[in-house]
């Protein structure tokens, strides 16, 4: 059959056409029956499926980071129990309000037991508040040997407070030495102070947005 067969086939008698054109038109019709449900519904289905299976590789992705985790449990509370050990270790090192004056009087009889002399002794006048401590510098000038301001600095970092001594500076005024330095020492906030200190770094950060 050729294409002039094909043309002079009549549609209302394709109940008798052979069985190539049969063929043929049944082919389109079921090409455009699926081109049509892929358009009108199974693109929708597609979609969905994409979706589906990008939501289930998430979910393996969380499932494993969560497993992960569970297996590691035991070793996450260790080491939190550990950091808390040792923060609670660095906070005994650190006096209370009314330990402050006992734990000066140390720093100036560290110096005065090595024979030096003090010409400034000098707390500031308000301490710098962190979340849960608070620093006091403490402004020196001492005079005497090196050997001794040697053996202060050191008595002073066996003091069993935290204590630094910063910035510091040694004169030579014909053989009389004078060493200033500014010490810092750190106490711990009570539970009122550290509510108090963190309300003022939420209120600053509210201001600060605004």
């Amino acid at each position: 059959m050729n294409f002039d067969d094909l043309r002079r086939l009549n549609i209302r008698d394709a109940g008798n056409w052979p069985l190539v054109p049969k063929m043929l038109i049944l082919g389109a019709i079921f090409l455009a029956i699926v081109t049509a449900g892929g358009f009108l519904d199974w693109r929708d289905q597609l979609e969905m499926l994409d979706k589906s299976q990008d939501d289930e590789v998430k979910l393996r992705q969380a499932y494993s980071e969560k497993k992960a985790k569970a297996v590691n449990l035991e070793l996450y509370v260790q080491q939190l129990r550990e950091i808390e050990q040792s923060f609670g270790a660095l906070l005994k090192q650190l006096p209370n309000k009314s330990e402050m004056d006992a734990l000066l009087t140390d720093i100036n009889q560290a110096g005065l037991g090595r024979g030096l002399q003090f010409e400034l002794f000098r707390p500031a006048s308000q301490e710098r508040l962190a979340e849960f401590y608070a620093e006091l510098p403490i402004s020196v000038r001492v005079t005497g040997t090196y050997h001794d301001m040697g053996a202060f600095a050191s008595d002073v970092a066996q003091l069993p407070r935290i204590v630094t001594l910063n910035d510091i500076g040694i004169l030579n005024d014909k053989g009389t030495l004078t060493m200033e330095a500014t010490a810092k020492t750190f106490r711990y906030l009570d539970e009122e102070e550290v509510a108090k200190q963190r309300k003022a770094v939420k209120d600053a950060k509210e201001k600060g947005k605004k």
